[in-house]
């Protein structure tokens, strides 16, 4: 049907995607990232692929698939071939491209850390390399003074001199302003956009960025969308999951966009430090975002001491205080095994498959574990492990379960506790 669009990117656009092509367009029953989620998983256990709903044996495969999405709905939402191709060659005349996540050109860090979490479809225009190159993400409120916007500038001019790329939500305020002072600086900026895609990559100055490789710009919703706050809000764990380190340099308290996706990182996350500027005048919301876990921005003042804040000290990131939210199960700091049994078989990739641990949260954990096989050698309680770190007892559960999980450590009866486990001498 559409050459440059895979079998399995044409049924998933199909099922998930509103193929805006015209003013007014209807609004169609497509499936949300729930109910997607829902049937790559239901695929992976029948052994098929999304692309097995549009071949010869479709009806059969759409059969199949009936008690995770009505089969009516099904057929209806796989029947917009044509609206589908209306579609692709509006996107194919402004140069934006699409991918899914049975691509093999799907960017790897969102698969790998994202799982099935990560979009089904990603929109984007601009060199698609750099969305592997991580970096530092900035990101803020739309609404602040011009001192603010100054500051965020030369955060993003400090980033373009160190050679790292600049990620930001590209929405008005301090994501313009971080990406602008990169971009100004010589440097690179990738903008994972909540809306607007196709008017942003037509804009005059962007266009002639996104040709000459500086400025990379995705989008999980319709290249036509407008804006939603929902939408905003969901787009926040890319711009950290395509990072190495991330600043807040704005926020308020309890509320908007960049509060929620900040919270997100530090309380379920855990893909990449988070740090916050040190707001001499007052922040409730970056003093709230502190006593959570956040980490104080160091101000480098070069590429030197920027590289700092990718590697931060072991002392700074274990802090005494750091806990969860109340009624939350602790989850293990850094990366999680990659899960790759939820997703359909043509969106586990070879990066995925590998899983290396690299990100500064993993390394951390290195750390962690060579500590605790040191403490373990007889049998702890877990109160007495957090009292040894000085962490809280959120945050060792949280560690003592991955070990646990990993085979590095046993729960002991007699005495009760924790301990390292011995191998079996006797296979």
């Amino acid at each position: 049907m559409m050459p440059n669009l895979s079998p399995n990117t044409q049924a998933i656009l199909m099922l998930t995607a509103p193929l805006i092509a015209g003013r007014n367009p209807v609004n169609p029953d497509v499936l949300s990232p729930s109910e997607y989620k829902r049937l790559a998983r239901h695929l992976r256990e029948i052994q098929k692929q999304p692309a097995d709903l549009v071949s010869t044996d479709a009806a059969e495969v759409i059969r199949a698939c009936g008690s995770v999405i009505e089969e009516g709905r099904l057929h209806r939402l796989l029947g917009r071939g044509f609206l589908l191709s209306q579609a692709f060659e509006r996107w194919q005349t402004r140069a934006i491209w699409v991918v899914s996540r049975a691509d093999p050109e799907y960017p790897a860090r969102l698969k790998e850390r994202l799982r099935e979490n990560a979009p089904a479809v990603l929109y984007g225009c601009g060199e698609r390399h750099l969305l592997e190159s991580g970096g530092l993400a900035v990101v803020g409120s739309r609404h602040v003074d011009d001192a603010l916007i100054d500051y965020t500038l030369s955060i993003g001019q400090i980033a373009a001199r160190a050679g790292r790329m600049l990620i930001s939500g590209g929405a008005k305020g301090i994501d313009q302003a971080a990406m602008r002072g990169a971009l100004e600086a010589g440097g690179k900026s990738c903008g994972v956009l909540a809306d607007s895609l196709e008017r942003t990559a037509m804009n005059r100055e962007n266009r002639n960025l996104l040709l000459d490789g500086q400025l990379v710009l995705i989008c999980p919703y319709d290249p036509s969308a407008g804006f939603n706050v929902g939408n905003a809000m969901q787009r926040n764990k890319l711009v950290y999951a395509l990072s190495d380190a991330a600043l807040v340099v704005s926020s308020d308290l309890d509320k908007g966009g960049t509060w929620a996706g900040a919270v997100e990182q530090i309380d379920k996350l855990h893909l990449v430090p988070v740090y916050v500027r040190s707001a001499r005048e007052g922040s409730p919301g970056l003093d709230a975002l502190q006593k959570k876990g956040a980490l104080v921005w160091p101000e480098p003042k070069d590429a030197d001491g920027l590289d700092t804040v990718f590697n931060p000290p072991l002392s700074t990131l274990i802090q005494p205080g750091l806990s969860l939210p109340e009624g939350d199960a602790p989850e293990p700091i850094g990366k999680p095994p990659v899960e790759v049994e939820s997703l359909p078989a043509a969106e586990v990739s070879s990066e995925v498959a590998s899983d290396v641990a690299t990100s500064p949260a993993e390394l951390l954990f290195v750390a962690v574990r060579k500590a605790m096989q040191e403490l373990l050698k007889s049998p702890m309680k877990d109160a007495e492990i957090a009292a040894e770190l000085n962490v809280t007892p959120a945050q060792t559960k949280a560690w003592l379960q991955r070990l646990v999980d990993e085979g590095v450590v046993q729960r002991s009866k007699k005495p009760v506790g924790y301990v390292v486990k011995q191998p079996n001498l006797f296979g």
